[in-house]
C-alpha cells in the first residue's frame, strides 16, 4: 500500500508563469536612456550649487528616498564628508541648537558608515537626564529624532533614551497632528522606521508624499518616477527570464508537495539586492530561495525520517553516484541543487579562478544537518530550550547560505575575505538570527494558550500542533520555546523575541554598517535584515502570502508612475 504523505497545503504562488509572462511595460529603449540622462545633468547641477547644511541635508535624504542616490553616490559621499568634517570642529558653545538639522544629520553620517557620537543630543537635555519639555512641541524635530535613534549600537543609553522619548511622545500626539502630510509621516513613520525599511518600497511611498508637498523640486519627481519605471521594466524581464527557468526545470509539476513562491522570492530578491546593476545576483538569490523552499517542505512535510538521513548524507557527499539510493523526488531535487549550484561555481572559476564548489557543498550540507535536526526533534516530540533552538534554528532559516550565494554573486571574490566569512562573523550571524527570529513572530501563533508551566509541555506541544505551522512539520518555534521554559505568555514570549531582534539590529549597525567589513556585501547583509522586518510584518507574507505581499509585488513589478 502507497505510504499517505504529508502536505504543506499552504497553496499556489501569488503568480504563476501564463501572468509573469504577460507583464509588459512602456519604459524601454533609447528615448528613455536619454531623458533621464538629461534630468540626472540638472539634478547634478542642483547638487553642485547647494551650499546650506540643512539644504544639503534634505536633498541628500530626498535622493536616497526616491530611490536615486545610486546615480550621484560621489557627489552625496563628497557633501556628506564635508559636513562630517564641520561636525568635528563643533564645540560645546557652537552645538546645533536645531533638533531636526542635529537628528538629520546624525542619521545621515551614520547611515554612511561615520562615527557620529550620541552625545550630540546633550543639548537638547537637561540637568537631570531627560529631553527638555520644550522639545515635545517641535513634531518635525521629534520625527527626526526617533529615526535616527534607530541608528544606535549597543550600549548607547541616550540613543534608547531618546527612542523611548519620541516613540511615546509620537504615539500620543499622533491623533491630535491637524497637518495632514505631517500626520502621515508621522505614522509611516512609527510602521518602521526608515533605516530597517526596505528601499525600493521606500521609494514608490515616498515619491508620491515627496510630489504632494508645495516645495517639491519637480525635477526629482521626474527623474525619481522616469528611474523607477525603468528599473521596473528591467525587473520585469528578469522575473520573465526566470519563470521560463524555472517552469523549464519541471520542479513545480514533480514536486507537487512543495510550496512553488517564485514571484515571493522575486520580491525578497528586490529587497536582498535592489541595485539595478545586481540583476545576476538577483537571479541567484531567487533559484536559491526557490531550492531552498522546496527541501525546507521536503524535511518539514514529505519526507520520512530515513529518507531524510539518506538526503543529508547525500548533499553532504555531494555525490551524484549516490542517486540510486534514494526516492525518486529526492534525486530530482538533490540534481537541481547539484547542476544549479556547479554552473555557479564554472562562472566563477572560469571568470575569477576561485573553485566555490567546496563552500557550496559545506553550507548545503550545513542546511540538510540543520534540517534533519529539527526533523527528529518533531518526529520525537523532543520540544528544545530556546537557546538550543536558536543555535541551530539561524542557520536552518538558510540566512548563512542565501549571504553566501549573494557574496559570491556580487563580489569579486577574495580568499581572504572568504575565510573570514566561513567564520561566520557579525556580517553573516545578525541578519540571519533577524531572519529566523522575524519569520518565527510571523509564522507562530499559539492563540488562546497564555500561561503553561514547565511540567505541561507534553500537552502544550499537542495544542500547538494544531496550528499551522506545526501541521507542515515545524518543531516549536522561538516563541513557543521560550513560552515552554519559561511558562509565560505568549504576549512576553513575542515581546522577548522582539527584543532579541532589537539586539540583534543593534548589533548590524555596529558589525555592519559602521565597520564597513564589506562595502557592496555590507549593504546587501544589511538589506537582509530589512526584507525580513517586511516579510513578516503582517504574518507569513512568503510561506501564506497575504494581501500586503500581493499589494508590494503589484507596486514594485506592475505599476508604473503615470508620465507626462
Amino acid at each position: 500500500m502507497e505510504e499517505v504523505r504529508r502536505s504543506a497545503n499552504l497553496g499556489a504562488s501569488i503568480w504563476d508563469d501564463d501572468h509573469i509572462q504577460s507583464l509588459t511595460s512602456l519604459y524601454t529603449g533609447e528615448k528613455y536612456v536619454a531623458e533621464a540622462e538629461k534630468l540626472k545633468n540638472l539634478v547634478k547641477i542642483m547638487i553642485d550649487e547647494t551650499e546650506d547644511e540643512l539644504d544639503q541635508l534634505e536633498l541628500i535624504d530626498s535622493l536616497q528616498r526616491l530611490g536615486l542616490c545610486n546615480h550621484f553616490e560621489d557627489r552625496i559621499a563628497k557633501m556628506l564628508d564635508n559636513i562630517y568634517e564641520a561636525e568635528k570642529c563643533r564645540d560645546d558653545e557652537n552645538m546645533e541648537k536645531n533638533l531636526h538639522i542635529t537628528a538629520l544629520r546624525f542619521r545621515l553620517l551614520r547611515q554612511h558608515g561615520y562615527h557620529v557620537p550620541q552625545e550630540i543630543f546633550c543639548s537638547f537635555m537637561d540637568d537631570v537626564g531627560n529631553f527638555k519639555a520644550s522639545v515635545c512641541e517641535d513634531v518635525r524635530g521629534v520625527v527626526s529624532l526617533y529615526e535616527a535613534s534607530y541608528l544606535s549600537v549597543e550600549g548607547e543609553s541616550l540613543l534608547d533614551l531618546a527612542k523611548d522619548f519620541s516613540l511615546n511622545n509620537l504615539t500620543r500626539r499622533i491623533d491630535k497632528i491637524t497637518e495632514p502630510r505631517l500626520a502621515e509621516q508621522v505614522k509611516h513613520a512609527l510602521e518602521v522606521p526608515r533605516h530597517w525599511r526596505v528601499q525600493r518600497l521606500e521609494a514608490k511611498w515616498y515619491i508620491q508624499a515627496y510630489e504632494s508637498r508645495s516645495s517639491a523640486n519637480l525635477i526629482l519627481v521626474e527623474l525619481a518616477k522616469l528611474d523607477f519605471n525603468m528599473v521596473q521594466a528591467t525587473h520585469q524581464q528578469e522575473l520573465k527570464r526566470i519563470s521560463r527557468w524555472y517552469k523549464e526545470t519541471g520542479l513545480p509539476e514533480k514536486l507537487g508537495f512543495a510550496r512553488h513562491r517564485l514571484a515571493e522570492c522575486f520580491l525578497w530578491a528586490l529587497g536582498f539586492a535592489p541595485k539595478p546593476h545586481f540583476g545576476f545576483s538577483r537571479e541567484i538569490l531567487i533559484k536559491t530561495g526557490q531550492l531552498i523552499t522546496i527541501i525546507d517542505d521536503m524535511y518539514d512535510v514529505y519526507g520520512t525520517l530515513e529518507e531524510l538521513q539518506l538526503f543529508t548524507n547525500t548533499i553532504e557527499r555531494w555525490d551524484i553516484n549516490s542517486l540510486d539510493n534514494l526516492p525518486e523526488y529526492m534525486r530530482i531535487c538533490f540534481l537541481a541543487i547539484f547542476n544549479f549550484s556547479n554552473e555557479l561555481a564554472y562562472h566563477i572559476l572560469r571568470d575569477q579562478g576561485f573553485n566555490v564548489i567546496p563552500n557550496m557543498r559545506k553550507l548545503w550540507a550545513e542546511l540538510c544537518r540543520a534540517y534533519y535536526l529539527e526533523a527528529r526533534w518533531f518526529h520525537s516530540g523532543y520540544v528544545p530550550t530556546t537557546n538550543e533552538y536558536l543555535n541551530t534554528a539561524w542557520i536552518s532559516i538558510s540566512g548563512p547560505l542565501l549571504l553566501f550565494y549573494a557574496y559570491f554573486s556580487t563580489n569579486a571574490i577574495n580568499n581572504e575575505e572568504l575565510q573570514s566569512l566561513e567564520q561566520y562573523p557579525g556580517i553573516i550571524r545578525w541578519p540571519s538570527t533577524v531572519l529566523r527570529l522575524t519569520d518565527d513572530l510571523g509564522t507562530s501563533s499559539v492563540r488562546k494558550l497564555y500561561t503553561y508551566i514547565r511540567q505541561y509541555k507534553q500537552s502544550l506541544i499537542i495544542v500547538i500542533i494544531k496550528q499551522d505551522e506545526m501541521k507542515r512539520g515545524d518543531v516549536p518555534k522561538s516563541v513557543q520555546c521560550y513560552m515552554i521554559e519559561t511558562g509565560c505568555s505568549e504576549e512576553d514570549a513575542r515581546k522577548h523575541i522582539k527584543h532579541l531582534i532589537e539586539a540583534a539590529l543593534k548589533r548590524m549597525n555596529k558589525e555592519i554598517l559602521m565597520e564597513k567589513p564589506l562595502k557592496d556585501f555590507s549593504h546587501i547583509a544589511m538589506n537582509l535584515g530589512r526584507i525580513s522586518l517586511c516579510m513578516y510584518q503582517h504574518g507569513d507574507g512568503y510561506g501564506l502570502p497575504h494581501s500586503e505581499t500581493k499589494r508590494n509585488l503589484v507596486s514594485l513589478i506592475v505599476q508604473p508612475f503615470p508620465m507626462p
